[in-house]
């Protein structure tokens, strides 16, 4: 897990900063340093110096930067500006040349995340379940419960546009919230609301707790040792055919059933080689009874490959929907349909999302997911990070003449001391997730 969340920032971060550093060499200003990770109170990894500028690793890896003369930076080294400017140096070139560079790790991290997933495109195509053809519908979690979907209901429009694939109903379209959904129930047809503030229990579940796949019920795959299951003598290769008499041909019915009487007894009718079967099981006060069931694989899927310049605009696509939905999601903390605790995630979190196991697919989206996060998240217009500095040199571009070094430093302090209070916060966040669950 370490080392790929080590490595997954230092792409993020090596790329990001060589952004700055080719808009900086493109019009000729001085780097005077290219670090991956900070060397805080000068304590440096590795170092060595190339053309006048020293490459090298920090201790402390939250980020990264690159040192450009003449500039008011993290590094808050202001002895230089005493001095004249000089043509090499960044307050000296034009306010749309400084722009360019402000914005090149941002125009870096955005053009990483859309090759990323154009590779993964080209890779992998595109598979996913057809979900006008799930007789069957849809089993809700917590979360769609609680906004009145039902088991084998299935969900056909988002807000009157057909539903095709299944993940749709997964995606931003619908956990964005104020949605409406059109549903069909036997031979009913009714409209479900999803509330603006439903990604406050996506945060607190998952998205998967809103809705999944109707899945049949499968055999026994295995069974927790020392579980209520081995008890009362479930076996792996056991079918369920009922729970107390009552038919239960999907997996859902089976949990709803056992689940309802946590505490009491259930009796279960089963299916073993060509015997039926009546096992009396005590339900733990948990609701369940430990064992888990063969994964059900029969579902309409489809698969599409796309031709290497045909995946471009499916990659690029996705990757830029990924932006919008971190924008859309920052739009609703603001307004205060999400709540940030519930939002935001950090190091350990991310760290989390990597797993312990390699898995390159999985490794290479979050990498672009997360370049698509760090692109949006620098443009945020706070002093210290990318954006602040766009900020303040359209200012400059609008009046006609920058803002003062003094105010600059200043501005660079406070901008310091906010993300040292989000970088408290991020990480107290990610642990009292982790203590809650």
């Amino acid at each position: 897990m370490i080392g790929q969340v080590l490595l997954g920032l230092s792409i993020l971060v090596v790329l990001h900063e060589f952004g700055h550093f080719l808009a900086a060499r493109a019009f000729g200003i001085k780097v005077e340093k290219f670090y991956l990770f900070f060397d805080a109170w000068g304590i440096k990894l590795f170092k060595f110096t190339y053309k006048d500028v020293e490459y090298g690793i920090g201790w402390l890896p939250l980020g990264g930067y690159v040192k450009i003369a003449g500039m008011i930076d993290e590094s808050m080294d202001t002895e230089q500006l005493k001095a004249d400017p000089q043509p090499w140096e960044f307050r000296s070139k034009p306010a749309w040349q400084r722009l360019i560079v402000m914005l090149g790790g941002i125009i870096v991290n955005i053009i990483l995340g859309m090759f990323i997933f154009w590779m993964l495109t080209f890779k992998y195509g595109e598979t996913y379940i057809d979900n006008t053809k799930l007789a069957n519908g849809v089993t809700p979690g917590i979360i769609g419960k609680k906004i009145g979907l039902q088991p084998g209901d299935r969900i056909t429009e988002i807000d009157g546009q057909p539903v095709l694939r299944f993940d749709e109903l997964l995606g931003s379209k619908v956990l964005m919230g104020n949605t409406s959904l059109t549903v069909e129930r036997g031979d009913k047809t009714l409209t479900i609301a999803v509330p603006g503030d439903i990604l406050n229990d996506v945060a607190d579940y998952d998205r998967n707790e809103f809705v999944g796949l109707r899945s049949r019920t499968m055999a026994v795959d295995s069974v927790i040792a020392g579980s209520a299951a081995e008890k009362a003598g479930v076996r792996s290769g056991d079918s369920i055919l009922a729970v107390n008499g009552q038919p239960t041909p999907f997996w859902d019915q089976v949990r709803e059933a056992v689940s309802s009487h946590a505490g009491g007894a259930v009796s279960l009718a089963v299916l073993r080689g060509a015997d039926t079967a009546l096992i009396e099981a005590t339900v733990p006060q948990d609701g369940a009874l430990g064992f888990f069931i063969r994964p059900d694989t029969d579902f309409p899927s489809v698969t599409t490959h796309y031709g290497f310049f045909e995946s471009l605009p499916v990659g690029a696509s996705k990757a830029w929907a990924m932006f919008v939905d971190n924008a859309k999601g920052i739009g609703k903390i603001a307004k205060g349909e999400l709540r940030a605790d519930k939002a935001i995630s950090g190091p350990v979190a991310i760290a989390t999302m990597f797993g312990s196991e390699v898995n390159w697919l999985k490794f290479w989206t979050l990498v672009g997911l997360l370049s698509m996060a760090l692109a949006l998240m620098n443009l945020l217009p706070i002093p210290a990070l990318d954006g602040g500095h766009v900020l303040f040199l359209l200012i400059e571009m609008i009046q006609g003449k920058p803002l003062s070094d003094k105010f600059l430093e200043k501005a660079q302090i406070a901008g310091f001391f906010i993300l040292l209070a989000l970088m408290v916060f991020v990480f107290g966040n990610d642990i009292m997730k982790i203590v809650n669950k």
